[in-house]
């Protein structure tokens, strides 16, 4: 932590936040400053991080510079599009990304092939790949105009790592395209491909009210400043 510049290292040390200058991984701390939350339609192409070492384009410069502090709230694939969450509030990203809250995700996804009932019941009753065990909430057929392609309505209430892709893969039905259509309750409707816009505070309290799961007091982690990014990567 840094105060007016300098490094403070001493437990303790008192500070003023409406005056001084006080820096987390040079980041200003400003604990009166009303938190924000942005929902993002994610085009393809685009990294779900604040910044990459290979310099490849990341999500932050789909925002204007004064919204570029924010964190994205669980990730989606550079080849996924579809909404995604960005916050600086740390209770609420944990809330919205953490599987135990039950803040389902909803996905179209355009898959090889036309997957049979038996591959749509493995994929929601699940399979071992590498060492885990992998499965959708739910899946139907949105449409399957050839035996080429198929459009499936997936819903997650996790997101392992590349989940949908890995499991329907495995089913021997590779995923062409993915798009997030829905995160809990929010849906991309007449949110254009690279828009972005505030949620509504009322929007906010909805989803803090549908996370129906309360982790256990022993094994509730503790707080950050910065947004838990967690586990959620699809695709």
């Amino acid at each position: 932590m840094r105060v007016g510049g300098e490094v403070v290292t001493q437990v303790g040390a008192k500070v003023d936040p409406s005056r001084d200058d006080i820096r987390v991984d040079g980041v200003r701390v400003r604990p009166d400053r009303p938190r924000r939350y942005i929902l993002l339609n994610k085009p393809t192409g685009y990294l779900t991080t604040r910044s990459d070492p290979r310099h490849r384009p990341t999500v932050m410069e789909l925002l204007p510079i004064a919204l570029r502090s924010l964190f994205p709230v669980g990730r989606l694939d550079m080849s996924a599009s579809g909404l995604l969450l960005l916050t600086d509030d740390g209770d609420f990203a944990q809330r919205v990304a953490h599987p135990r809250y039950g803040v389902t995700k909803t996905y179209a996804v355009t898959v090889r092939g036309v997957p049979s009932d038996r591959s749509l019941r493995k994929a929601r009753t699940g399979i071992r790949i590498d060492g885990e065990w992998l499965k959708v909430t739910s899946v139907r057929v949105i449409s399957s105009a050839s035996s080429e392609t198929t459009r499936l309505r997936v819903v997650l209430n996790e997101g392992r790592y590349r989940e949908i892709g890995r499991l329907f893969k495995a089913l021997g039905h590779p995923v062409i395209r993915l798009h997030r259509e829905k995160v809990g309750f929010l849906n991309d409707r007449g949110l254009a491909s690279g828009a972005f816009r505030s949620l509504h505070p009322d929007e906010v309290s909805r989803l803090l009210e549908i996370s129906k799961v309360r982790p256990s007091p022993a094994r509730r982690r503790p707080r950050s400043r910065q947004p838990l990014r967690g586990r959620e990567v699809d695709a």
